[in-house]
């Protein structure tokens, strides 16, 4: 390791949103570890020249990982995020993004990490919003354990930065999509309608299709990361509490499972047709996020959801050697 490297742990780097995270701070000079259990998460994503090491964030084994490398930033992307998990068995999503995120902030400041980078969900932690696109001043009302799951490590780690100096940032994500998504387990949608339509198959659709959600694309999500890491916190009005370093990431835009659907068929030049399903209970209808704070300091997305979508469409076929 040179001189004065930065050692940067990515928890969940073997994952969609979290490789690619690896992967930018890798290439900007960084000395980058990956930690991920691999339940979700798959070796091939981790990328060349960081080091993966194969635990559960839970684990008591993470406080010696610390000890041994003394990290001076964690991003922390390992979670439990399928919101029907959640519903099913709010212990094992608590045990995952609560007591996981807690060794980890214990971890983090025994060593002395400079900051720390959380992931939220702009997604759930606002419920059904009345203002859209959604500012990070808005109530938070979430409408599942995950979203609880969520919101509750943000208030842990504001806790952790008033009272014990931990330096955090949450970034509250909103439908990330791109290379890498898996379209199979927690998948979003974007990846098992590209799977569908590479097997001429139907695509299905709950409810009337209208419900929209603020389609983010990964690489944009990566800047986000990058962005955040090396943010200044100086000058933060600490009177709005949680809000103060969060930071919504989206395009303020939401887009319909329909015009989705639509953007998809069109990409892969097909169109197999649709199957209309019963709306799922307690999903939410509508979800676009306002992210002016952090264009303020200077992030802005740069890929549009059709030029998006089709590379997107492009990497599970060329995966599924279609």
């Amino acid at each position: 390791m040179s001189a004065g490297a930065v050692r940067v742990l990515v928890t969940g780097g073997a994952g969609f949103i979290g490789s690619h995270v690896a992967e930018a701070y890798s290439a900007r000079g960084d000395r980058v570890w990956v930690l991920d259990d691999l339940s979700t998460g798959k070796r091939e994503n981790v990328p060349d020249g960081v080091e993966l090491v194969e635990m559960d964030v839970a684990d008591p084994g993470v406080r010696n990982l610390f000890r041994d490398v003394r990290f001076d930033v964690v991003n922390h992307h390992a979670a439990q995020i399928d919101v029907r998990v959640s519903v099913a068995d709010p212990l094992k999503d608590a045990r995952a993004n609560v007591l996981g995120l807690l060794n980890l902030a214990e971890a983090a400041l025994e060593v002395g990490a400079r900051r720390f980078v959380y992931v939220s969900s702009g997604g759930v932690v606002y419920g059904e919003p009345e203002v859209r696109p959604t500012p990070e001043s808005a109530p938070k009302l979430p409408l599942s354990p995950y979203g609880v799951s969520k919101l509750a490590g943000e208030h842990y780690l504001h806790y952790y930065r008033q009272v014990r100096g931990l330096e955090y940032v949450a970034l509250r994500y909103g439908n990330v999509y791109g290379p890498r998504q898996d379209p199979h387990g927690e998948a979003g949608v974007v990846a098992i309608f590209c799977d569908r339509l590479l097997d001429r198959r139907p695509l299905t659709v709950f409810g009337d299709g209208e419900q929209t959600r603020d389609y983010v694309f990964v690489r944009d999500v990566v800047a986000a990361n990058l962005t955040v890491t090396d943010l200044a916190l100086d000058g933060v009005d600490e009177r709005e509490g949680l809000d103060a370093v969060a930071f919504n990431v989206g395009t303020g835009t939401g887009t319909s499972v329909n015009r989705l659907a639509d953007l998809l068929e069109e990409a892969a030049g097909v169109r197999p047709g649709r199957v209309q399903r019963e709306a799922r209970p307690g999903e939410l209808r509508h979800s676009a996020l306002d992210a002016a704070r952090l264009a303020g300091r200077g992030w802005t997305p740069a890929h549009g959801l059709r030029e998006g979508l089709r590379e997107t469409f492009g990497f599970i076929q060329k995966t599924r050697g279609g």
